[in-house]
C-alpha cells in the first residue's frame, strides 16, 4: 500500500526540492533532495547498504522543517487561556469549521428559537461580539470558513442564519462545500489560527462536544495550517453569496 505523504516544508521557491515530507500514518520523515552519486563520496558513508540511497540537502532545511520532538506531547490549554488569545492577537484570527454540527450550538437557547421560527435572535452586548467589534475596530482581521454538506444539516442552517450577526461585527464569514474541501486536501479538523503563528486545534468527540484545545507552535505544523487557510479562502465564497445559492 502506498504511503500517505504530507509536505512538511521546503526552503525552495522554485521547484520544491529539497523538501521534507511526513508519513501521516507512521510519522516517518522522507527527505527529498539531490542524489549523492559520486562513488568516492558514497565510499565515505558509514554502513551504507546496497538498497539505500543518499541525498544532499541544505542544513537550513533540517533546521527549519525537521520535527523538534521525538514524541509529540499535546500542549492542552484551558478555556480561559484560549479565550485570551482573542484579546491578545495582533493581526489576524481565522478559523476552519469542519463539523456537521456542534453540541454547544444545540444547547444554546437561540438554537431552539431557530427551530421554532427559522431565524436567530442576537444580543450584540454578549462578550464575544463586544470583543470582536473592539478588535476589528482596531483594524484587525477576524474570519472563518465553514465546510457545508449537501443538504445542509440543521446545525449548519442555524450557523448560516447566524452568520449575518457575525458579519455585523465585520467577521469575514465564508463557505465551502465539503467535496471542494476534500478535493483541496483541507484537514478534517477544526482550528483557530492566530497571527499565522499559533494554532489552537479544537478536539471534539463523536457527539460534537469540545473535549480539549491543543496549542501548536512548531513552525512546520503552523505552516501546514496556514496553507490550509490559504486554500480554503481561495475556494470559499462569502456567506451571503452562499446563502443565496442554497435558497435559490
Amino acid at each position: 500500500m502506498a504511503r500517505r505523504l504530507r509536505l512538511t516544508g521546503t526552503d525552495s521557491r522554485i521547484d520544491g526540492c529539497p523538501a521534507l515530507h511526513t508519513d501521516v500514518d507512521t510519522g516517518e520523515v522522507v527527505v527529498q533532495g539531490t542524489p549523492l552519486t559520486d562513488p568516492q563520496d558514497l565510499a565515505q558513508l558509514w554502513h551504507f547498504g546496497d538498497d539505500e540511497a543518499a541525498v544532499v540537502v541544505p542544513r537550513e532545511l533540517l533546521v527549519n522543517w525537521a520535527p523538534k520532538e521525538m514524541t509529540h506531547v499535546p500542549d492542552v490549554v484551558g478555556r480561559d487561556e484560549f479565550r485570551r488569545l482573542f484579546e491578545t492577537f495582533e493581526h489576524t484570527a481565522w478559523r476552519l469549521e469542519t463539523r456537521r454540527g456542534y453540541a454547544s450550538d444545540r444547547e444554546d437557547p437561540e438554537f431552539q428559537v431557530f427551530l421554532e421560527t427559522g431565524t436567530t435572535p442576537c444580543d450584540f452586548d454578549e462578550p464575544w461580539f463586544k470583543n470582536i467589534r473592539r478588535q476589528t475596530d482596531a483594524g484587525k482581521t477576524v474570519g472563518r470558513v465553514r465546510i457545508a454538506d449537501r443538504p445542509l444539516t440543521t446545525g449548519q442552517l442555524f450557523l448560516l442564519d447566524y452568520a449575518r450577526h457575525n458579519a455585523a461585527t465585520r467577521e469575514d464569514i465564508r463557505y465551502l462545500w465539503r467535496e471542494q474541501a476534500e478535493h483541496s486536501d483541507l484537514p478534517a479538523e477544526d482550528f483557530w489560527l492566530f497571527d499565522s503563528r499559533i494554532v489552537a486545534r479544537l478536539v471534539f468527540d463523536d457527539d460534537d462536544n469540545l473535549l480539549h484545545i491543543e496549542l501548536i507552535t512548531e513552525p512546520a505544523e503552523v505552516v501546514r495550517y496556514a496553507s490550509a487557510r490559504d486554500a480554503a479562502m481561495h475556494h470559499a465564497v462569502p456567506y451571503d453569496v452562499f446563502a443565496a445559492q442554497v435558497t435559490n
